[in-house]
């Protein structure tokens, strides 16, 4: 048992999807936890299928030798432009206008991820690794890029906490008070295009809602304060992470199916305790 555990951590593959795991708890934990507070979570399934659009893009060119792009770079550009489109649309103190332009904006990039998907010559592993992500099959260069990111978005999002967090719980007094919202507003949409990111390459599209939101969600109820939260959300994200990649060996199942159901069951289960 000793022997399988150590040959695991001296292999690189998992050594790079731990890191991973890391910075994915990093960005939950952060730009997760705010989005819960604002109850902007549909935001985050629209920019992830926005990025999903900008990687199949790339592909989509490499295939037909048009211009070589790295797809989570593609995808990093385009949820970045979705995010300033929303964030230049919307205006903060009407809630439901705001619902209506991350509809309009989803229905965009859901319908450019199709076409361009569609429009390959073929089906490369590339795009199931979009969909499903590839977390035990990451290369030093995404690693340095998605550390990178996630550094960034550490970085800018400890810079401007409190008045994420202000804005978050009550958008139009701060805005009373003198505070460009609007600014702030945008700012935390391009953290969040850029945490999609790093979701988005390590357990795929279709997951980055669960893993973004869901650490977050059970670390809301559990918390007692801002930074508590936070906490608790890094923990939940990362455990449940490293429980996923080490499952998922043994079982031949996408690391990022098992994190999903993991998390999942974690949220369910607190809530039935907490109402009892």
């Amino acid at each position: 048992m000793l022997e399988t555990i150590l040959e695991m951590l001296s292999n690189v593959f998992f050594q790079r999807a731990l890191v991973c795991v890391v910075l994915i708890s990093i960005v939950s934990a952060t730009i997760g936890s705010t989005v819960t507070f604002r109850g902007m979570s549909f935001l985050v399934s629209t920019i992830a299928h926005s990025s999903l659009a900008g990687a199949a893009l790339a592909i989509l060119l490499r295939q037909y030798n048009i211009i070589n792009i790295n797809p989570t770079f593609g995808a990093l550009i385009f949820g970045v432009l979705l995010a300033l489109f929303i964030g230049s649309h919307s205006r903060t103190e009407l809630r439901e206008h705001m619902e209506v332009v991350i509809g309009v904006a989803f229905s965009l990039s859901m319908s450019l991820a199709i076409l361009f998907i569609s429009m390959m010559k073929e089906y490369t592993t590339s795009v199931w690794a979009l969909i499903l992500g590839d977390i035990l099959l990451l290369s030093t260069e995404d690693i340095i890029f998605l550390t990178t990111i996630s550094t960034f978005v550490a970085f800018i999002f400890v810079l401007f906490m409190r008045e994420f967090v202000n804005i978050a719980f009550d958008p139009e007094g701060v805005k009373a008070l003198g505070v460009n919202v609007k600014l702030y507003e945008i700012i935390l949409l391009i953290l969040i295009a850029s945490s999609v990111v790093v979701l988005l390459r390590g357990i795929g599209a279709i997951l980055v809602y669960a893993v973004l939101i869901i650490p977050p969600a059970i670390a809301n109820i559990m918390g007692k304060s801002i930074t508590d939260v936070i906490l608790k959300a890094f923990i939940i994200s990362a455990s449940a992470g490293i429980a996923g990649i080490l499952l998922s060996i043994p079982l031949r199942i996408a690391p990022g199916a098992i994190i999903g159901l993991i998390l999942a069951v974690l949220y369910l289960f607190t809530s039935i305790r907490i109402r009892k």
